[in-house]
C-alpha cells in the first residue's frame, strides 16, 4: 500500500501489470484482463463474446443472481438448467436438454469452490459450438486433472470481494483467456470501448478497471492462497468426518476440485437448526435463499422447471470454515451440529 501512495499512480499502472502478469501464470492461462468486480467481469465476458439483446445464456439458478444480474444487463435471455444433487453445480444432462433446444452461450460456476463437471460440460458446449464462460468467483485455485478452474473455456470470470479465497480489501475482478482477440476485446471494453486513449471502437464499453492499491494486495495475497485453500480444505474435512453419520447432506468432495469458500450442508429443518445454531453461538448463513427464476423482479423466469435447484434453497445452511479458524472454534462447531441432532433425536 505504502508503494502505491508514494508512486501516485493509482489507476491502471504497473501493479495492475503485474498482477496480471503473476494471476495468469498461477491460472496456466495466457492472459488475466483485471476489472472492477466479478459481475462487471461476468458482463463484460458476455460482450466480449457478441452475447446481448436475443441471444440466450444457459446458467444455473442457485447461485445467487450474479451470472442472472450480467445477462440482464447485456439484454440476453436467461435459460436456467437445473444442478446435480450432489455438488450442486450444472448437471450436464440438464444442459445438453438446454443446448439441444438452442442457446449461444454457457455460463458454468463453479459453486461454494466446488469445481462443476467441467469436462463434460467443456465437451457439450464444444460439441454444440457454444462459447464457454467460467465463473469463478468461489474457485480460486481449486484443480481438476491438473487444470486449474478457468483454465477450460473460452474466457473466465473472478471476483476478489474481500470474502472470497483471494480476496481484495475493496471491490475487485478479472477475466483469463487463452485467446488473443478475447483478450483484446476485453482491454477495449473494460475502460470505454477504447483502442487508443479518445478512440471508441468497441460498442459497449465500460468503465470497470482494478485500481492500483487492490492490485498491490492481491499480489501480495496470491502466493498465500494455496496454503489457504488448504487451510478451507482441512476444516471442511474435520466436518464432514464429524457429521457422516449425521441425516444431512455434506459436500460431495474435500479433494483438490474443491477449495471450500463456503461449508455448506443440507438441512431439512433449517429454521430449527439455525436457531439452535444461533444458541450456541455458531454463525450461520444462506446460499442462496431464493433461486433466480424465483426472484420477484424478473417473472418472466418462473415457469422453469428446476426441483434440485428449488430443494436446495430450501435447505441449505452454510457453516463456519476459513482460514485462520482455530482447532478449538471447529470443534465449537462440531459439538453445537451434533448436539443439536442428539436433541433432535
Amino acid at each position: 500500500m505504502g508503494r502505491v501512495v508514494e508512486r501516485n499512480w493509482y489507476v491502471l499502472g504497473s501493479e495492475v501489470t503485474a498482477f496480471e502478469t503473476e494471476f495468469a501464470a498461477y491460472q496456466g492461462v495466457k492472459s488475466c484482463i483485471s476489472l472492477a468486480n466479478g459481475t462487471d467481469a461476468l458482463e463484460i465476458a458476455l460482450r466480449t463474446l457478441d452475447i446481448g439483446a436475443g441471444k440466450r445464456v444457459a446458467l444455473v439458478a442457485n447461485a445467487g443472481f450474479y451470472g442472472s444480474t450480467a445477462v440482464h444487463a447485456v439484454g440476453a435471455e436467461p435459460v436456467y438448467v437445473d444442478v446435480d444433487a450432489a455438488t450442486l453445480t450444472m448437471a450436464p444432462a440438464a444442459l445438453q436438454a438446454a443446448l439441444a433446444a438452442g442457446v449461444d452461450a454457457v455460463i458454468v460456476t463453479h459453486l461454494y469452490g466446488q469445481m462443476a463437471d467441467i469436462e463434460q460440460i467443456v465437451a457439450l458446449a464444444a460439441a454444440a459450438g457454444v462459447p464457454l464462460i467460467e465463473d469463478c468467483a468461489q474457485s480460486h485455485g481449486a484443480i481438476h486433472g491438473g487444470g486449474r478452474a478457468g483454465s477450460f473455456s473460452d474466457i473466465a470470470c473472478y471476483s476478489f470481494y474481500p470474502t472470497k479465497n483471494l480476496g481484495a480489501i475493496g471491490d475487485g475482478g478479472a477475466i483469463t483467456t487463452n485467446s488473443a482477440e478475447l483478450d483484446t476485446r476485453a482491454r477495449r471494453l473494460r475502460q470505454y470501448g477504447w483502442s487508443s486513449k479518445y478512440h471508441v471502437t468497441e460498442a459497449g464499453g465500460r468503465n470497470s478497471r482494478l485500481d492500483e492499491l487492490q492490485a498491490a494486495v492481491l499480489r501480495e495475497k496470491l502466493p498465500m492462497l494455496d496454503g489457504w485453500n488448504a487451510q478451507r480444505r482441512d476444516i471442511a474435512k474435520r466436518y464432514n468426518a464429524a457429521f457422516s453419520d449425521l441425516p444431512v447432506q455434506l459436500p460431495a468432495s474435500t479433494g483438490d476440485d474443491f477449495v471450500a469458500h463456503l461449508y455448506v450442508i443440507r438441512v431439512k429443518e433449517r429454521a430449527a437448526f439455525i436457531a439452535a445454531m444461533t444458541a450456541a453461538g455458531i454463525a450461520t448463513d444462506i446460499h442462496y435463499p431464493v433461486p433466480d427464476h424465483l426472484q420477484t423482479a424478473y417473472p418472466d423466469a418462473a415457469g422453469a422447471s428446476l426441483p434440485v435447484s428449488e430443494a436446495a434453497s430450501a435447505t441449505v445452511v452454510t457453516l463456519p470454515c476459513f482460514p485462520g479458524l482455530d482447532a478449538g472454534s471447529v470443534e465449537r462447531v462440531i459439538a453445537a451440529v451434533q448436539g443439536y441432532f442428539r436433541a433432535s433425536n
